[in-house]
């Protein structure tokens, strides 16, 4: 196990077992990809409106004058502008992302915030005796609960506050984001206003939203695990069960005979991104929540943008992919973003739970200080001692007789309240 880890650093890429692989020719798609992408376009400016604070401008992309305001908006954030462009351009087929530039009375532009505008579906998490009742409702009326929604965030991961440029701090963000975002709705058609997956540290500033008509509400929860202990056998013996502890040790030996599970970790996706990108897919079509779907061009790019960020791991069963994850590491933080199996041998290999041990026991080896895991999935998360990581969303209508109705039946609606897992974590209160 301990040759397992040992680490070779070479071109950007991590190895393990001296497992090197070649770089492969860029695929022809992943080319019109980068040609597409590779610099900056004029951006088309859609709508405007004066504010007490200068003016707020909805931009198609981020003007190139205006580039180091974008740049330094997300600098001290995981997800930085350079994930937010891979999103962008990577995802746009599924969502239409714009941007709203902030300027102050003198015409400088101060923050540059991304949104989104996305029709979704708010039956979506709840129980199967809702959508059938709901399913009638749609033979006769097919729209609805299917709403047009403009969302404030990331349209693949949580959201963040852009920094505004003067003071480095959000607030000045915070108090233009309420005051623009009504008419920016009213452009857009939106019935809708929604603050998508803010972290629970945002609440001392965006809970101000609420006195504007705004209604928190918690989205699916991430997870943490502190990594204070020194390994992972150390893990099961002082944080786990006797009874879980033991069923996990009779999981790991069927991975290590004849037909053992090694993994490596790479920054460079796209020599396998075709044998990874089924196993995704697997994982997603057996998903009831589904937002956004990552596409090859967004696991190639994430690679080839922030090598300093984006570590994969693959792992391999007789010399075949069986599993991977996408994950970003910053700061001592390695969030765990999206995972795929092949379900012909997860089950039978209890491959979730070998991906849990080899990527925790390979961010103790690297020193990383905190494991977080992105929303769903949550009983093995349950028995392994993790914590929620709270994600709030924030939501108002424009339309203030329908805000009055739509504030009363949230609760209804958000989606962990019909989750059996949730609850039974020690710090469920926290979601509200």
């Amino acid at each position: 196990m301990n040759q397992l880890f040992q680490t070779h650093l070479c071109d950007g890429t991590i190895y393990f077992d001296d497992m090197e692989r070649p770089v492969s020719s860029i695929q022809p798609a992943e080319a019109e990809f980068r040609s597409q992408s590779a610099s900056p376009r004029p951006a088309a400016i859609l709508f405007s409106a004066k504010t007490t604070f200068g003016s707020a401008a909805v931009t198609d992309a981020v003007p190139i004058e205006d580039h180091a305001v974008w740049v330094a908006g997300f600098e001290s954030y995981s997800l930085d502008h350079r994930y937010y462009e891979i999103a962008h351009e990577s995802l746009k087929d599924q969502f239409a992302h714009y941007y709203l530039l902030f300027k102050d009375v003198a015409g400088t532009t101060r923050a540059i915030q991304p949104f989104l505008v996305v029709s979704q579906d708010l039956a979506t998490g709840t129980p199967a005796v809702i959508r059938k009742i709901l399913a009638r409702v749609r033979s006769r009326y097919p729209g609805f609960l299917k709403l047009r929604m403009l969302m404030v965030g990331c349209s693949a991961g949580e959201g963040d506050v852009v920094r505004e440029k003067q003071s480095g701090e959000i607030e000045w963000t915070v108090a233009a984001l309420g005051e623009s975002l009504k008419p920016v709705a009213r452009h857009f058609r939106a019935i809708l206003i929604v603050f998508k997956d803010f972290p629970k540290h945002y609440r001392l500033s965006l809970d101000r939203l609420c006195a504007a008509g705004y209604k928190r509400a918690p989205s699916m929860p991430a997870t943490k695990l502190d990594l204070d202990f020194p390994d992972f056998e150390a893990f099961l013996k002082t944080r786990v069960s006797y009874s879980m502890r033991k069923n996990l040790r009779r999981k790991f030996r069927k991975t290590e005979g004849d037909h053992r599970i090694g993994f490596e970790v790479v920054t460079d996706l796209t020599p396998y991104v075709d044998e990874v990108y089924p196993l995704y897919r697997q994982t997603l079509d057996r998903s009831q929540l589904k937002f956004e779907e990552l596409t090859k061009p967004y696991l190639c790019e994430l690679g080839r943008r922030m090598p300093d960020r984006a570590r994969f791991f693959i792992w391999r069963q007789d010399g075949k992919i069986v599993a991977f994850a996408s994950t970003i590491v910053h700061n001592g933080v390695l969030r765990d973003n999206y995972i795929g199996l092949d379900y012909s041998v997860a089950l039978a290999y209890h491959l979730y739970f070998v991906t849990l041990r080899d990527t925790i026991a390979w961010a103790l080896q690297n020193r990383i200080h905190t494991y977080h895991s992105a929303p769903l999935n949550y009983d093995p998360k349950y028995h392994f001692r993790m914590e929620l990581e709270p994600l709030d969303l924030y939501v108002r209508a424009p339309n203030g007789l329908f805000n009055q109705l739509f504030k009363r039946i949230l609760p209804l609606l958000e989606p962990t309240r019909y989750d059996p897992i949730v609850p039974k974590f020690p710090n469920a209160s926290e979601l509200w």
